[in-house]
């Protein structure tokens, strides 16, 4: 059970809100330039992102991300995987990288139209200019060209990811932010976000010590999870499952007997409790989904104080019969065969 040795747990937002130790603002030093962009291909500067942690990775390693568990990244700081950042996706029309990428450079302008501040391409990896932090990196979208304003974040989201927007810059945006004043010493920054391509709003976030002194720790411990090769735990998210499933795709056949291990034991008990209320509230969602669709009968729509449902039939679709082809000639299989990885399967067993 070496995952469970290290003491590190997943942190939550209050963990970084919370004030544990007072700091006092220091003098900020510039950051150091690790790496000229221009002269890296594109697999050398993924390269050099895995050699500490940059701005996007931040909320991650503090398990504050909700699109990556600290985990996934882990994965992808030690090799295991590879970002979501490959020449192929960025090519890909259909990509929100691909567009993200494409409008970056319409969303500064309209920053500068917006509030008259210059800005200009970094071009460079940066690192934070203490030793004891050199694994904080930042890849800076734009600097601003004055001197109480450091740093702009340029941000698109859709339909989707627009509500996390709802009540001003997402918590994950700010932990990117906060990293990034972190490694470059300035005051202020800047974030610009396109919403559902037509909407843009400008925000400020200022220098807080407290939320970075926190960032530092957060991140600190989780570099020592790549350094010493060991994974972090789990969160119950669903890139954690993802990574779990890539992190041990087979099993080897081995019985491990755990009827020793009371916290083992107790994460089984709690487990299976949850198992039984998740099959409760299923019976009693499916029936109560039922007696709405009796109602109904013929209805499309119906509407509710508080809401509405729909129940209306897919568009019929005609697809190709492999079973019946390959019963009538069975030798299409050799010639044409396609496997499909199968993937471990979890079951739940309790005594009778």
């Amino acid at each position: 059970m070496n995952d469970l040795t290290l003491p590190m747990q997943p942190a939550q937002d209050k963990d970084v809100a919370k004030v544990i130790t007072q700091v006092k603002p220091s003098r900020a030093k510039s950051a150091k330039r690790l790496a000229e962009i221009k002269e890296l291909t594109h697999q050398d500067w993924l390269a050099v992102r895995n050699t500490g942690i940059g701005g996007s990775d931040a909320a991650a390693a503090c398990g504050l991300n909700p699109y990556m568990s600290m985990l996934e990244l882990w994965l992808i700081k030690t090799g295991r995987q590879n970002p979501d950042l490959s020449d192929g996706l960025m090519e890909n029309a259909y990509s929100p990288l691909y567009w993200g990428k494409e409008l970056e450079p319409l969303i500064a302008k309209y920053y500068t139209a917006k509030t008259g501040n210059k800005v200009r391409r970094v071009n460079a990896v940066l690192q934070h200019p203490d030793s004891d932090k050199s694994f904080m990196l930042a890849n800076l979208d734009y600097a601003v060209n004055k001197s109480e304003v450091g740093v702009l974040e340029i941000k698109t989201t859709g339909e989707h990811g627009a509500k996390l927007w709802k009540h001003g810059v997402p918590l994950y945006v700010t932990c990117q932010v906060q990293h990034q004043l972190a490694v470059t010493g300035k005051s202020l920054a800047h974030v610009c976000v396109l919403i559902c391509g037509h909407e843009a709003r400008v925000y400020e976030i200022k220098r807080d010590e407290l939320i970075i002194n926190q960032l530092i720790n957060q991140e600190r411990r989780f570099w020592e999870y790549v350094q010493q090769d060991v994974p972090p735990p789990a969160d119950g998210s669903e890139s954690a499952a993802k990574a779990l499933s890539q992190l041990y795709p087979t099993s080897q056949g081995e019985m491990i007997d755990y009827r020793d291990n009371d916290i083992l034991n107790g994460w089984f008990n709690q487990l299976t409790e949850q198992k039984k209320l998740i099959d409760h509230h299923q019976h009693r969602f499916d029936f109560l989904k039922q007696q709405i669709q009796q109602v109904m009968k013929t209805a499309e729509l119906a509407t509710f104080a508080n809401g509405s449902v729909s129940w209306k039939k897919a568009k019929d679709s005609v697809s190709l019969d492999t079973k019946a082809l390959l019963k009538d000639q069975p030798e299409l299989l050799n010639q044409y065969p396609q496997v499909r990885q199968g993937s471990r399967r979890f079951l739940v067993n309790t005594k009778a």
